[in-house]
């Protein structure tokens, strides 16, 4: 048998990068920057998939500037909803496996406890509205597919919550973070090999993959604020022996409301995550050893 020729979309991505790596495993990768797939255009998709004839497609490119999108609407929608349909309508046609990602923002945060598959959604902004309609584009054209709906995504690559943190906490001596808005944060990399082990796991039982198929949440485990997120950034870049201006205690906490954005925010982002480790039989690690995990990489680059 051989191995499955897998395309991935935005390779520039925070997770397209990782997804390089972690798909590796198991198959030709194949992974398509914005030129090489556009998910603006649907010439453009269309194309690239017939070019490579995948059997897996793995999308994990977005658009996901939150509060631009407010303003942006029809490329939020074309990128966020409008492609991933666009994309199952291919993969249908050569019988492919669609992965594609999501976000606790199809959540309107007002749930006492942790989100699961089956709870109703209300999304609060133009961003999470887009995503909600590309999981139910791709549900429509009736490939087969795994969505994951994951949240507060950041790594040691791009732009994200963790880098600009640290580059701010070598800068200013004092910073005031969002306290009452709670989830999970969720490195690219476990997203990446979550996604990995998850089409291994369906490839090596071909029989009985299709009950696996479907939705599913996927983060670290445990919660933390925004402010909770920092502080133990903060904390552990100390313990590693990066210098910092910012000290625990300079971190202060601010409400939502503190902070103004043109998109609103779900306060509770917490995602039950049991389907998924139930059906892949694996158990999901906690946030701090995977924040923890990254420091210490980005460290090692850093210092030799």
């Amino acid at each position: 048998m051989n191995p499955p020729r897998i395309l991935v979309t935005g390779k520039n991505g925070q997770v397209g990068y990782e997804l390089q790596r972690s798909l590796a495993l198991l198959g030709e990768v194949i992974a398509l920057d914005r030129a090489g797939c556009d998910l603006s255009s649907e010439e453009s998709i269309r194309s690239a998939i017939r070019k490579y004839q995948p059997s897996i497609i793995v999308n994990p490119a977005a658009y996901t500037a939150v509060d631009k999108a407010e303003t942006e609407r029809d490329l939020t929608y074309a990128i966020n909803s409008i492609a991933p349909g666009i994309i199952g309508e291919e993969a249908k046609k050569l019988g492919a496996l669609v992965v594609h990602y999501s976000t606790d923002y199809v959540f309107n945060g007002t749930k006492a406890g942790r989100y699961t598959e089956e709870d109703a959604t209300d999304p609060l902004s133009v961003y999470g509205a887009s995503k909600l309609a590309g999981e139910e584009s791709l549900r429509s054209s009736g490939a087969d597919h795994l969505i994951f709906r994951t949240s507060w995504v950041y790594g040691v690559y791009g732009k994200n919550f963790l880098m600009t943190m640290l580059r701010l906490m070598k800068q200013k001596e004092e910073l005031k973070i969002v306290s009452d808005q709670v989830g999970a944060p969720t490195s690219a990399s476990l997203i990446a090999d979550v996604t990995a082990f998850a089409l291994y796991r369906i490839g090596s039982n071909p029989p009985s993959h299709a009950d696996n198929l479907g939705l599913y949440h996927l983060t670290a485990s445990g919660e933390t604020s925004w402010h909770g997120f920092a502080s133990y950034i903060c904390q552990v870049a100390t313990e590693l022996g990066i210098t910092l201006r910012v000290i625990p205690e300079s971190i202060l906490p601010i409400p939502t409301s503190g902070y103004p954005t043109p998109a609103e925010r779900p306060l509770n982002s917490r995602l039950d995550c049991r389907r998924l480790e139930t059906v892949f039989r694996f158990a999901m690690p906690s946030w701090q050893s995977e924040v923890k995990h990254l420091l210490r990489l980005l460290f090692e680059i850093t210092h030799g």
